[in-house]
């Protein structure tokens, strides 16, 4: 869109290089080209403006197949004006003097027009093409026949466009036929999955198969080995035992030469000394014998003067009571009886006791 500018009662205008700007003032000619920029007055000014860049053009549309199946068109074509005072004359491309808007709508013509053209040629091919043949090679084919139709449309030169580039995007059928035809493809799809999935588990069994087998073989191998192993170490034990055998017997000859030679060096020094213990001890004997002679002997010589002292003692002592009175004897005789008798504290003598005390002692006297 161009930019206007008013100045009292003027109009400048001011173009894009990719436009084309035609002015005519009073039905001639004044100004034609891209890019321009120039003033005028705006009720004596005709003005257009064609774009002359390229324009995509995406359209859809659906169509039937040659086995009455619904098929949806997605295309776009890229265009451009190769001939604006054509286009300009054909189609009305003129603008408001005060906004430099279009007052009518000319590139939805040009669209409505490229896309009928285009629709046309579309439907014409997959008339005469099967969904299947339609779905495998139909966007080629429906390139080519819309990108020729387009070349060979005679209204489109004399409208001053040229087609610039023609693509087919996507040729799809109604979602039903699409699941449907989608799921022969699926199966196929899914069947080799199983097929992989059956063919890896297979791999993965025969993998395991073989590690297991290798694991056998290692325990196998290990098992031989501890095997040797346990043998060897037997024959170490064996060994081993055999030598500690042969040393503890060489030790035990040793120990017993030892022991003989210690036995017999024992039995000379106890021999030795045996005959001092026993020249001591008869020496001790003999010492002890005359010991005991003399021992005796003065215990013999010494009870007997013992006891000549004691007959003499107990000869002096009948001689000494022979000599005395009765009543001293008596006196004596209660002297010892008192001193045999227990302690007494205290002692109560009745006239009865007394009395026969005195009976008796006169009845001794009388004796």
């Amino acid at each position: 869109m161009a930019d206007i500018i008013r100045r009292l009662g003027w109009r400048h205008l001011r173009g894009a290089p990719t436009t084309h700007v035609r002015h005519h003032r009073s039905g001639k000619l004044v100004h034609d080209g891209p890019g321009l920029s120039f003033w005028f007055r705006a009720l004596s000014a005709a003005l257009s403006e064609v774009p002359v860049d390229d324009r995509e053009l995406a359209m859809t549309f659906h169509a039937r197949t040659g086995d009455f199946q619904d098929v949806t068109v997605q295309s776009t074509v890229t265009y451009r004006i190769s001939d604006p005072a054509v286009a300009a004359a054909r189609l009305d491309f003129s603008i408001d003097p005060d906004t430099g808007v279009w007052r009518g709508a000319p590139l939805e013509q040009l669209g409505t027009l490229l896309t009928e053209t285009a629709q046309q040629h579309a439907l014409d091919v997959l008339a005469r093409t099967s969904l299947s043949s339609a779905l495998m090679d139909g966007v080629t084919a429906v390139r080519e026949r819309v990108a020729a139709g387009l070349a060979s449309e005679p209204r489109l030169p004399a409208t001053g466009i040229e087609i610039v580039a023609v693509r087919v995007v996507a040729l799809r059928p109604e979602p039903e036929v699409e699941r449907a035809l989608r799921t022969p493809a699926r199966e196929q799809i899914q069947q080799e999955a199983d097929r992989a999935t059956y063919e890896r588990r297979a791999v993965a069994v025969e993998r395991e198969r073989t590690i297991a087998e290798n694991e056998l073989a290692s325990q196998i191998e290990l098992a031989r080995r501890e095997e040797q192993l346990v043998e060897q170490r037997g024959t170490n034990t064996r060994r081993e035992a055999e030598e500690n055998a042969a040393a503890d017997k060489v030790r035990a000859e040793a120990e017993a030469t030892r022991s003989v030679r210690l036995a017999e060096a024992e039995a000379a020094g106890s021999v030795k000394l045996a005959e001092a213990e026993a020249r001591r001890t008869e020496r001790l004997t003999q010492a002890e014998a005359a010991r005991t002679v003399q021992f005796a002997r003065a215990e013999a010589e010494a009870a007997r003067e013992v006891g000549e002292a004691r007959a003499q003692a107990q000869a002096a002592w009948l001689r000494v009571h022979g000599e005395v009175d009765v009543a001293t004897l008596h006196a004596l005789t209660g002297t010892r009886l008192a001193e045999n008798l227990p302690r007494i504290d205290s002692v109560t003598i009745s006239p009865d006791v007394v009395t026969g005390l005195l009976s008796r002692l006169g009845t001794g006297d009388r004796g």
